[in-house]
């Protein structure tokens, strides 16, 4: 589990790495420990703009936000042009596949709207892969933490609490408990990715840890490992 921020890149971030540090060196160090699982990637995350499926042989660009660092979703580089309309989470998944040493990852976004119930069945349905893969989950919490947005809610604290304690203790039903409406309202984007990963670990013991978990910049970002027990 890890958010999907565009200063996870340094490249875009020229003026400000060490501040980012902190949570970059917990991404990657997360994605080195789903790599040591396995090198093949599904990854979940919700975007307002396209749900479906993006395949592993696709590359992308972080022009739009700044910088043209071109990343592909599989170690071969992929084998068509680079899209200039991927998704964000899926160019950080591509990122972070680059710095773990994946050698794949597919992309399921989703709608980040999406009902409780259409959520987990999405997850359901991943974990009914035909082969084994790691599951890497991108999503950020609120952004109304106090901090450069300018637009803070004191709710947003005790939300991202919850979210930090559900993923150190792999609590499914907490994470199938947040609140829809109030993850809107507080603008989290990783609400509907981490109630698709509810459903997909379902039936299984893990052994969760908890890497990160600050609003550095007003915008929580998490990362936990769950690995099976």
């Amino acid at each position: 589990m890890v958010p999907h921020p565009p200063l996870l890149v340094p490249e875009l971030v020229a003026g400000a790495v060490t501040e980012t540090e902190a949570v970059r060196r917990a991404c990657v160090a997360a994605g080195k420990r789903l790599a040591a699982l396995s090198r093949e990637w599904l990854a979940i995350a919700s975007d307002a703009h396209f749900h479906g499926l993006t395949s592993a042989d696709v590359a992308g660009t972080f022009r739009g936000y700044g910088v043209d660092k071109i990343v592909s979703l599989a170690e071969d580089g992929g084998r068509g042009d680079v899209d200039p309309a991927l998704p964000l989470p899926a160019l950080v998944a591509g990122w972070l596949r680059a710095e773990a040493g994946a050698a794949q990852v597919v992309v399921q976004t989703i709608d980040p709207g999406g009902s409780v119930n259409d959520c987990k069945r999405v997850g359901e349905r991943l974990a009914r892969q035909d082969r084994p893969v790691g599951l890497l989950v991108l999503g950020d919490g609120s952004s109304r933490h106090p901090g450069p947005s300018g637009h803070p809610d004191e709710r947003s604290v005790g939300f991202d609490a919850g979210v930090r304690d559900a993923l150190a203790t792999a609590d499914l039903d907490a994470l199938l408990g947040l609140d829809v409406d109030l993850a809107r309202e507080l603008d989290v984007s990783g609400r509907a990715a981490w109630q698709a990963l509810a459903g997909a670990a379902s039936g299984r013991q893990w052994r969760p840890e908890l890497l990160y978990s600050e609003a550095p910049f007003g915008v929580g970002y998490h990362v936990a490992c769950w690995e099976p027990a």
